[in-house]
């Protein structure tokens, strides 16, 4: 004859109901109905609470490995070979706007890019190979002669170890000073504001030569403590120093993957109570080379970014990117590090 196994309430191991304050006699109370319950439907209690032990166990299991995969995921991020490639941003006059960069602040035309198809043209040009130094990509649309800069976007910075020769030289080709070269307040450096042709400002300051003259994109940004925590987390940069100027009511943060002497940065800047900014349709972007586009898209998900194009390749160039923004809305787009050297035909 089978046997029917029925937990004892003595195994439970209750203390006697006369030695209960009232409130614990109240708890015992539905301790013992509870058991009570089981042991009418005939369920063995001490497997149930087994079952019931082992799921916590298994949740409190797949939580831990989840949340060591997300560890990992944005562990990775900080020794990805990044570096910040363009800054990509609408010219009305491709033409005109070259030969302002190259006679008057000394750029090199890197490459063009024509795609007809898309109803655009690309101009590339730094100071030095784009697989190494920072560039800067100019976008003309076939016929649309004016963009709106908006009041979000900053300026560029370049670094020169004579900025009045560059300040004479944009004047005697009829360029804008809007700055001229003056001593900043506090500090030993020595400044000067240009716009170029479509109106974007760079800024130039006097230091000794670096690898990297086209050193810095400067974007207002509404929450500068969300913005550093989003460039490091998501972005795996390093946050370089902050400076709060309480007479310009402003605070700024540097942010980059290296040093400001010899790698391009981001200048994060915080007017004090400006939340939000017009970023107008003529700053595009930063792109940035990563290698690998899809871990890329999975850690600033996980840092709580808002990817905008899942990674994958381009359909005409087969070139692997994602795209995201940042909590203002600045995008940027990372790039596979050997499809983009592929794509300057350098030897891997």
């Amino acid at each position: 004859m089978a046997s029917t196994i029925r937990p004892s309430l003595s195994s439970f191991m209750l203390p006697s109901l006369s030695s209960c304050n009232p409130s614990q006699k109240l708890s015992l109370f539905h301790l013992g109905s509870g058991i009570r319950r089981l042991h009418n439907f005939g369920l063995k209690a001490s497997k149930f609470l087994r079952h019931d032990d082992d799921c916590m166990t298994t949740k409190a299991s797949m939580n831990t490995s989840s949340a060591a995969a997300q560890e990992n995921a944005l562990d990775w991020v900080k020794h990805d070979k990044r570096r910040m490639l363009h800054a990509v941003y609408r010219v009305g006059d491709l033409d005109k706007t070259i030969k302002f960069y190259k006679e008057c602040l000394g750029m090199k035309l890197l490459r063009k890019r024509d795609m007809p198809e898309q109803r655009h043209t690309n101009a590339f040009l730094g100071y030095g190979p784009e697989d190494a130094h920072f560039a800067v990509e100019l976008t003309y649309n076939y016929g649309i002669d004016k963009y709106d800069i908006g009041d979000g976007f900053g300026h560029f910075g370049l670094a020169f170890d004579d900025i009045s020769r560059i300040v004479e030289l944009v004047r005697a080709k009829g360029g804008k000073i809007t700055r001229e070269p003056m001593l900043v307040k506090g500090s030993n450096s020595v400044i000067a504001y240009i716009e170029d042709p479509d109106g974007y400002q760079f800024e130039l300051l006097e230091r000794a030569p670096s690898p990297e003259p086209l050193y810095k994109v400067m974007l207002r940004v509404g929450d500068l403590d969300r913005s550093i925590k989003f460039y490091q987390k998501a972005f795996g940069m390093e946050l370089l120093r902050t400076q709060d100027d309480p007479e310009s009511q402003n605070t700024t943060a540097i942010v980059g993957y290296g040093p400001e002497e010899k790698s391009a940065v981001l200048e994060l800047t915080y007017n004090y109570g400006i939340t939000e900014y017009d970023k107008g349709d003529a700053y595009a972007q930063i792109a940035i080379v990563t290698d690998d586009v899809y871990k890329t898209a999975e850690a600033i998900k996980l840092a709580g970014g808002k990817i905008i194009r899942e990674p994958g390749p381009i359909l005409d160039t087969k070139i692997k990117i994602t795209a995201c923004v940042d909590p203002d809305g600045w995008k940027t787009v990372f790039v596979d590090n050997i499809d983009f050297k592929k794509e300057l035909e350098i030897k891997i």
